[in-house]
């Protein structure tokens, strides 16, 4: 072309978890069935909205005002019945202002980001959830600015690694919270969570908290809000209906801005990221109308309950069937609905494979590996697709320098959640003791 069509971030908007998709409709061509372990739509997995649910949103189909455009920040009613959740948490305080909704968090996020001068760095986990990273590298033109999250002390944040790059890199504005985490399922106590607010603090930042799964919580893991311990330090929180209906299809989340007014730069850029909403006129409205009423239905504890029992159980049972594999380091998760397992240091080779008798596999896979870079678990997680025809997303996808990959505790169909999970442990077994 003339000129250089694309800045340099443009290269970070990297999403494995949905890239390795392409590769695996390849075999389903083939006519391979494919166990999808990709990503965490839990419809995907059988997981079916209830009947009085699906009532609800039915009957908003024959109101007319459901068919028009909603306020650019959000039908109003939800807003005020979302403030009063959060308020009567007696943490920061929130009015229908200070609530706006977005065509799922990944809109939110992506506007966030995408206002903030490049030179302005936004810290988070690693392993880090890739639309966050991708977009905060993709903004800054650089790689993602990450502190650790430690496997050997259940995937808590690592404080100190925290602490000091936060003091010694002064393009650090925020902070970055996913609390349950995505990718690794864990649930961060209060005390963290305190913590890292008065880091923020002290260096003048702000937060932003992912806090999708917060009604995902099981195990009998503890946490709190972060409008709970919040202060006067200002702060985003995500949040959505994707997971917990679950209606990933809603496209339906919305930010609330904690301690909006407390500093100027921190409220032009909120009031940046609603004008921006305003430019595109309002978010899906249907899935908005549909939010108190579901919420506010008598049904809703009871049913969240099952589903937290549910992911439960089968994070018990994922526990059960690893136990004995030696190659990998997991914890249990409390949060969420994922797994992240970590190949044990010196595990790996280049030289490791799993048997396929189908050559046009073979070639597929030999192109896979022709076409991309190859990290170690990258290449393991190609050779499960190959072999045993299950999807799974390799953690040093998650900007993250650890090897390993992710599943998911989703799938409700219990014949098809066994045989998930022994194609993935014998995959793994065979993998590191071909050589």
């Amino acid at each position: 072309m003339r000129q250089k069509l694309l800045r340099d971030g443009a290269s970070e908007l990297s999403y494995e978890i949905r890239g390795i998709v392409r590769k695996a409709e390849q075999l389903e061509d083939l006519g391979y069935e494919i166990l999808w372990e990709n990503i965490g739509d839990p419809i995907q997995k059988n997981h079916r909205l209830p009947q009085w649910m699906k009532d609800i949103i039915a009957g908003l189909l024959y109101e007319d005002h459901t068919y028009g455009y909603s306020h650019s920040k959000g039908v109003l009613s939800t807003r005020e019945f979302l403030s009063e959740l959060n308020n009567r948490r007696n943490g920061a305080q929130v009015s229908a202002q200070d609530i706006t909704f977005f065509n799922g968090l990944g809109d939110a996020i992506q506007k966030i980001y995408q206002y903030l001068l490049p030179t302005s760095r936004v810290i988070g986990p690693s392993p880090a959830y890739s639309t966050h990273s991708s977009a905060e590298a993709a903004h800054a033109n650089s790689n993602p600015i990450t502190y650790k999250l430690d496997p050997e002390n259940n995937w808590y944040p690592d404080m100190d690694d925290l602490y000091n790059k936060v003091k010694y890199n002064a393009s650090i504005v925020a902070i970055l919270i996913i609390n349950p985490d995505n990718p690794t399922g864990m649930v961060y106590p209060k005390s963290i969570l305190q913590r890292m607010v008065e880091i923020a603090k002290e260096f003048n930042l702000f937060l932003i908290c992912d806090e999708i799964y917060m009604n995902i919580i099981y195990n009998g893991a503890e946490t709190c809000t972060l409008a709970e311990v919040i202060g006067d330090v200002p702060a985003i929180s995500l949040k959505g209906i994707s997971k917990e209906f679950p209606w990933p299809g809603a496209r339906c989340g919305w930010a609330e801005y904690y301690n909006r007014t407390n500093d100027p730069d921190f409220s032009k850029l909120c009031d940046t990221i609603d004008n921006a909403k305003m430019i595109e006129v309002s978010s899906t409205k249907l899935p908005q109308l549909a939010i108190p009423r579901i919420m506010s239905d008598p049904k809703y504890p009871a049913f969240l309950e099952e589903t937290k029992n549910k992911i439960g159980k089968r994070s018990a049972y994922l526990n059960e069937i690893f136990a004995d594999v030696p190659y990998v380091t997991f914890n249990q998760t409390n949060g969420a609905f994922y797994n992240t397992m970590i190949f044990k240091p010196g595990v790996l080779n280049e030289n490791q494979k799993l048997q396929i008798d189908d050559p046009k596999v073979q070639d597929l896979l030999d192109g896979w590996f022709a076409a991309n870079s190859m990290t170690l678990d990258k290449r393991f997680v190609y050779y499960l697709l190959a072999a045993k025809q299950v999807c799974i997303v390799p953690i040093s996808s998650f900007a993250s320098d650890l090897l390993g990959f992710r599943i998911t505790l989703l799938e409700e169909d219990e014949v098809l959640i066994t045989e998930t999970f022994r194609r993935i442990k014998e995959g793994v077994i065979e993998y590191c003791e071909s050589v």
